[in-house]
């Protein structure tokens, strides 16, 4: 339980008994996805021995944000991972959370990169996040459990982080009405995404208001 969720979310479930908390059920979530720009032409040049460290400089400094806002990681997948809001414990501002911990994962990324860059690696960062309704739970097989999301929102922001350029944060309609006055933010249009009949209006977080 502890690989997926925070620590302060762990102990939580499991000092209360709460493993019901992890059968199938919906519920509103902010969903947030990330990823290295230039990741998989770097992996197809680099060593393999660069491509580990690379990899877990960057897992070791996204992993201590995500647990500072206790968000719940449903997934590490080499370069990409997805972050999960108001659940399986409910938190009152989610939108806010997600917003706030990307901003920090962009700043480390940038540290991190410039480091890279003087190894002759150019990796860049982007950010896609999105609010609304899935259904979650875990998921099992013999001697292995993992706990999942699934529906519209968590493809939604799989997509924003897709098209996201490096450097950016970008977030759907209800993510921005949420964070407006906590975040400056500026409209990049309407998006045509893959498997979204309509096209979705996005913004791009530029930083957190003091």
């Amino acid at each position: 339980m502890k690989r997926f969720l925070s620590p302060q979310i762990a102990e939580l479930v499991l000092s209360s008994g709460g493993e019901k908390l992890l059968d199938s059920h919906r519920k509103d979530v902010t969903i947030v996805f990330c990823d290295l720009r230039g990741f998989t032409s770097f992996a197809e040049t680099a060593e393999p021995e660069e491509v580990m460290t690379v990899l877990r400089e960057y897992h070791d400094g996204l992993a201590g944000i995500i647990n500072t806002f206790e968000g719940t990681l449903e997934r590490f997948a080499g370069d990409g991972l997805m972050v999960l809001f108001n659940d399986p414990m409910p938190c009152p501002d989610p939108c806010e959370r997600g917003v706030k911990m990307a901003v920090q994962m962009r700043d480390r990324v940038i540290e991190l990169a410039a480091k890279w860059k003087r190894l002759g690696h150019d990796l860049g960062f982007g950010v896609g996040i999105a609010h609304g309704y899935a259904t979650l739970g875990r998921i099992s097989s013999e001697g292995r459990f993992d706990y999942t999301a699934i529906g519209r929102v968590v493809n939604l922001a799989a997509r924003l982080c897709g098209e996201a350029k490096s450097g950016q944060i970008l977030i759907d309609g209800k993510v921005h009405t949420a964070v407006e006055t906590l975040a400056e933010t500026a409209p990049v249009g309407e998006l045509e995404l893959k498997g979204f009949h309509r096209p979705v209006a996005a913004f791009d977080v530029r930083a957190i208001r003091a």
